[in-house]
């Protein structure tokens, strides 16, 4: 499934996207913000990662921006169940790209895909030291849930606090707004969608 905003292409992404993908997020102020991404993150680990997309059911995409020379890959986005099965959104943007609106221009896609897929409601979260990422929640209109929980960050090697935040999909918030500034990336790291949630997935993409 493919799918464009006014400024980015957000597509699957493949086997030969790891040299751009191990670029763009080789950074260790990307990676430490990440829940399961490891450090040092090299092309192995960027294959490992695109190797796992094989099932077509997972809402996730690569970020490219579309320019009039070469497309540059510039982040990942996608929803992905937490473990008591909320559908939760996550995001990273490369640094040379950070509070140009890219992260929130994104999500609002995933907001009206979550809307087709027939969710109620979505959670995101970030760790308490990345507070830009949740200035970029904020403007598309999650709310925070007053919980701050400890989440394992690979990179790290440890628990971090993470504050988070939830959205009610027939809630309109400021999905339909300007682009937003953003910084930084959201925790991405959730394991595969339910087989019903799939189901839904397959039909949106056929």
């Amino acid at each position: 499934m493919f799918a464009r905003t006014p400024r980015l292409l957000l597509r699957p992404g493949w086997a030969e996207d790891a040299p751009a993908l191990t670029a763009a997020i080789a950074d260790p102020a990307i990676v430490r913000n990440l829940a399961r991404a490891p450090w040092p993150y090299g092309e192995d680990e960027a294959r490992a990662f695109l190797a796992s997309w094989a099932d077509a059911a997972m809402p996730r995409f690569l970020m490219v921006q579309r320019t009039a020379a070469e497309p540059r890959l510039i982040g990942c986005i996608g929803i992905d169940p937490a473990e008591d099965g909320v559908p939760e959104l996550g995001y990273w943007i490369a640094r040379p790209y950070w509070g140009l609106g890219y992260a929130s221009e994104a999500g609002r896609h995933m907001i009206e895909l979550a809307r087709t897929l027939g969710l109620s409601a979505l959670r995101a979260g970030h760790f308490a030291d990345n507070p830009a990422s949740g200035a970029v929640l904020r403007k598309l209109g999650f709310v925070p849930t007053g919980r701050t929980v400890q989440r394992h960050s690979v990179a790290r090697g440890g628990p971090v606090p993470t504050v988070e935040y939830s959205r009610s999909i027939a809630a309109p918030g400021n999905d339909a707004g300007e682009a937003a500034d953003d910084a930084g990336p959201c925790p991405l790291d959730a394991p595969r969608w339910p087989e019903a949630m799939r189901e839904g997935w397959r039909q949106v993409a056929a």
